[in-house]
């Protein structure tokens, strides 16, 4: 087994926030909330998450929050239901979710809500089960699943499920590991696992391996995969903080020496997703 280079990578996510003015930094800037939920949920698992100033960043992310509620990507970026879980996950990593307006939080989420149980991302209505997965782990997190209609949004869930065995970003889509991430993981947030054809989606998802090792996420795609630190998709291109904390996460599922363990439908450390759930 390959040794983890984790000092090597702490320091690169720290590098990725102080730079704040160079072309990828201005490129990304939309998704900032989403990138310090992957850098700081890493430092975390890696036990460095003491490294950083926690008061700056929990000021950093309420600056990020709309007066409908909901977060946008950046200080004065619109609301989204992605930056909104992000927003929400990063609170959750330093116990600050005390500092939410929680009704105001979950209206947000819950207007999003379709008649046909699928949720959209924002007000322009664009719909994806990605978003079904953050509105329940979201509202799930701040205790307030009951503010939507859990049998409908677990019913499109299940109507997005293929021959396959596994699940598109709408009904008839195709398969896509990512899109599988999300709705086994909302289906087990919502006690719903028995949906799922375990033997069909297990060979699916097996068959995403490739010869090198690493895993693509569907038939025919390439596969995902450290001088200066970080984690990129394939061996030899450019690192990027998002591949960083997916290549941390599979490895904490691996059990591999001196991670936090992380929680699979939650996507946080298991020490956080029990203070929210055990610790009230």
């Amino acid at each position: 087994m390959g040794e983890l280079a984790a000092e090597k990578h702490v320091q690169y996510i720290l590098s990725v926030e102080k730079r704040k003015d160079d072309l990828i930094s201005v490129a990304m800037e939309h998704l900032r909330m989403n990138g310090a939920y992957w850098g700081l949920t890493t430092l975390d698992l890696l036990g460095k998450l003491e490294t950083v100033d926690v008061d700056e960043v929990v000021s950093w992310v309420m600056e990020c929050q709309h007066e409908s509620g909901g977060y946008g990507g950046n200080i004065g970026h619109d609301p989204h239901i992605l930056y909104t879980l992000s927003a929400v996950q990063i609170l959750a990593l330093f116990d600050k979710l005390n500092v939410l307006d929680v009704e105001k939080v979950t209206n947000y989420i819950a207007q999003l809500q379709n008649q046909d149980g699928s949720f959209s991302g924002d007000i322009w209505g664009e719909v994806d089960t990605r978003f079904s997965y953050i509105a329940l782990c979201c509202l799930s997190i701040l205790h307030r699943l009951d503010k939507i209609n859990v049998e409908k949004a677990v019913s499109y869930i299940v109507s997005c499920k293929n021959l396959d065995g596994g699940f598109g970003s709408t009904p008839g889509g195709e398969s896509h590991a990512g899109q599988i991430f999300c709705c086994v993981g909302a289906l087990a947030i919502t006690g719903s696992l028995h949906h799922i054809d375990k033997d069909l989606l297990g060979w699916w998802l097996c068959e995403r391996q490739v010869k090198s090792g690493g895993l693509n996420g569907r038939p025919e795609k390439l596969p995902d995969d450290t001088e200066n630190g970080g984690i990129s998709d394939r061996p030899d291109d450019a690192v990027d903080v998002y591949h960083t904390y997916f290549g941390v996460a599979g490895l904490s599922h691996l059990e591999y020496p001196g991670l936090k363990a992380i929680d699979p439908a939650y996507a946080l450390p298991v020490d956080v997703v029990n203070r929210i759930f055990f610790a009230r």
